[in-house]
């Protein structure tokens, strides 16, 4: 297996409360999300088959689901929760997930603001 097979899932909007300001809390913000998962594709290249790889419609739906149930102050909160439900998946053997804000919270012109974290086993 080569160590740089990856998964890329790039550009998943979801909109969620992540924040600590009080207007963050009150009002769902869009978050994007960008994860590269490192797992052993041999398989799934020679059987074509989608059961020997990760699914990305239920990858996208996890990750959906831990940002709609989290709700926390913190991106990097958010993206260790993202990194810990993709690692429950066995065949993951490292994950990066990166988070931004589409809409920070600042006074001056920025247009994301986010978190990157890398996770293995």
């Amino acid at each position: 297996m080569a160590l740089t097979d990856r998964i890329e899932l790039r550009g998943l909007v979801v909109v969620g409360i992540c924040g600590a300001l009080p207007e963050e809390r009150e009002r769902p913000q869009p978050l994007e999300v960008d994860l590269d998962l490192v797992a052993d594709l041999s398989l799934a290249g020679s059987t074509d088959n989608l059961a020997d790889t990760l699914d990305y419609g239920a990858l996208a739906a996890e990750i959906e689901r831990v940002i709609l149930t989290s709700k926390p102050y913190l991106l990097e909160r958010l993206v260790q929760q993202l990194a810990d439900a993709m690692l429950v998946d066995p065949r993951v053997l490292s994950v990066t997930v990166t988070v931004r804000k589409l809409r920070p919270p600042v006074p001056q012109a920025m247009a994301t603001s986010g978190v990157c974290i890398t996770r293995g086993r």
